[in-house]
Formats: C-alpha cells, sequence, structure tokens
C-alpha cells in the first residue's frame, strides 16, 4: 500500500540521503529537469502546495520501495491512496519510473492549477457514516460531494468552502459529533478538479502501459486489474471520484494477502487498515534499513 498526498512532512529525505536510494531522487531530477531535494531536506520547503507535497510523498515512498522490492517474492496485490495510485503502478511495472516520475509531477501541477481557479476546502467526518456524509452533503446548499470512504467512521467531505461550512453544519445537526477541516488547498476527487482530468487524459493517451505483475486495486470502483490499457482512464477519471480506500483494502485481503505492507511515509495507511480488517496483520515501512531483515 503506498500513501497518497498528506503524508508529507518536513525533512522526509534525511534518513534517505546517505543511502544508495537516494538515487531515486537524482533520477527523478534527471527526468524532470530541476532539483528536487530541497523538498526532501529543506525544513521550510513550502509542503502545503499540492505541485510540493505529491512530489515528496511519491519520492519517499519510491525510495522505501527501491528497498522493498527485491526481497517482495509473490504479491497478492497492490493498491495505492490517490496519488499513491502512481506509486503502485511504478511499483507494479504498469508505468515505467522515468514515465511514472513525469505523470505524478504533471497531475500535481494540474490538480495545483485546478485548485487555484477552483477554490475549494475538505473535511473528515469522524464516527460518520456514508450515508451521513452524503446527507450533510446533499443538505449542503452548495457544492459538496463525499471525497473519501477511508475507513468505518472516517469519511472525507470536499467542495467549494462554503459548501463544505454548510455541510459540517448539518453533520453536527444529524449526529456527526467530531469533525476536522483538512489542511489541503483543493476540492480534490471532486467535479472541482475537472479541468485536472480534461488535461490529465490528453498526457495519458501517449504514455506506454504494461501489464503488472500482480494486479493493482483501483480507488475508483476498490476492485482489482490486471490489465494495463484501463488505467488511461481510471487514472483520469479518479481526480474526480471519490478515494473507496475501505474497498481497496477488503479487496487485498479478498485476493489473499496474509499481511498489509504500508510503503512510504507516515502510518496512515496502516492505521485506516487496522480498523478495516482487524484480523489482518499490518506494518509500515518508512525508513531506510540497517539490513534487509526488517523488509522479510
Amino acid at each position: 500500500m503506498f500513501p497518497g498526498q498528506g503524508a508529507q512532512r518536513p525533512g522526509l529525505g534525511e534518513r534517505w540521503r546517505e543511502h544508495a536510494a537516494w538515487s531515486v531522487v537524482e533520477r527523478a531530477e534527471a527526468i524532470l529537469d530541476r532539483s528536487l531535494s530541497a523538498l526532501l531536506l529543506d525544513p521550510d520547503a513550502a509542503l502545503d502546495r499540492t505541485e510540493n507535497a505529491q512530489l515528496t510523498v511519491l519520492l519517499s515512498s519510491l525510495m522505501a520501495w527501491e528497498v522493498v522490492a527485491p526481497v517482495v517474492t509473490t504479491p497478492a496485490a497492490f493498491a495505492g491512496h490517490s496519488l499513491g495510485q502512481i506509486t503502485a503502478l511504478i511499483a507494479a511495472g504498469v508505468l515505467s519510473f522515468e514515465d511514472g516520475i513525469r505523470l505524478a509531477d504533471r497531475r500535481a501541477r494540474y490538480t495545483q492549477e485546478a485548485a487555484e481557479r477552483h477554490p475549494g476546502a475538505m473535511a473528515a467526518l469522524l464516527g460518520a457514516t456514508t450515508e451521513q456524509a452524503r446527507q450533510a452533503c446533499e443538505a449542503a446548499g452548495g457544492p459538496c460531494w463525499m471525497a473519501n470512504d477511508n475507513a468505518p467512521g472516517q469519511v472525507v467531505i470536499a467542495g467549494t468552502p462554503a459548501g463544505v461550512e454548510a455541510a459540517l453544519e448539518r453533520a453536527a445537526a444529524i449526529g456527526v459529533r467530531r469533525t476536522s477541516r483538512l489542511p489541503v488547498d483543493g476540492a480534490f476527487h471532486t467535479p472541482l478538479m475537472e479541468d485536472a482530468r480534461i488535461a490529465f487524459t490528453r498526457d495519458l493517451r501517449s504514455v506506454p502501459l504494461a501489464e503488472p505483475a500482480a494486479p493493482v486495486v483501483s480507488n475508483g470502483d476498490g476492485l482489482p486489474w490486471a490489465d494495463s490499457e484501463g488505467w488511461r482512464t481510471r487514472l483520469a477519471d479518479h481526480l474526480v471520484r471519490p478515494v473507496r480506500w475501505r474497498h481497496s483494502v477488503e479487496t487485498m485481503v479478498a485476493l489473499g494477502a496474509a499481511e498489509l505492507v504500508e510503503v512510504g511515509p507516515g502510518t496512515t495507511l496502516a492505521g485506516l487498515a487496522r480498523r478495516i480488517v482487524p484480523a489482518t496483520p499490518v506494518r509500515s515501512i518508512d525508513v531506510a534499513p540497517v539490513s534487509s531483515e526488517v523488509y522479510s
């Protein structure tokens, strides 16, 4: 499992800069023809901007995968949360490293531009059901949608600032006791990202895609896919559709995953997985290793 935007934090690269996996950053800099190391090393890097946050999480996850990959033998499936789908497709071999880096860069830029053109907000409804989230959005009186079904009791809504504010008021009225506004600059996975979807669709038309080493679970429908071509549509459409992470995790276990491993910064996905499938062992791998035994 590969994390998405929100897992970033200052200094993510410090633990990796003396490790061989730092070559991931150097290769990405050569592909994009610009410096990226400051995003991972500078404690004052502007990681609140979508275009910076997404590349930071992607590179951090790929460095961890660089070390994990040689000792992974038969994965049941790959999956990534939102942006993490690009990481998952690189890990599964659907995208080459070069094409994956370019696509992630463009995706980050397009969603940043869409957020600037169509200001939005996001908020988590803690302890809420998906039905409560839908009711709150429908009663908002302004553009607002369910954007993430992350786990039991963890649903995210997104829309215009006014729409989200009205939905939060309605949520409180129907019994949602805790809410939390997310520190993001756009309404991701909603129709407010339509400009980004159109631009990303054009880029995806010409990118070579290969069949995956194991099924890749799509956030859009929570289903496993062993094809390649369908990802042109799935990746683009997902920019305007909800993240169905709860369904995605359940699917991985149904495919035979005996353990779920979050590869990349943070422990958010591991925490969600423990709530979704409490009987399945879960762990996170986020650091440069002392030996390969930590991954086996």
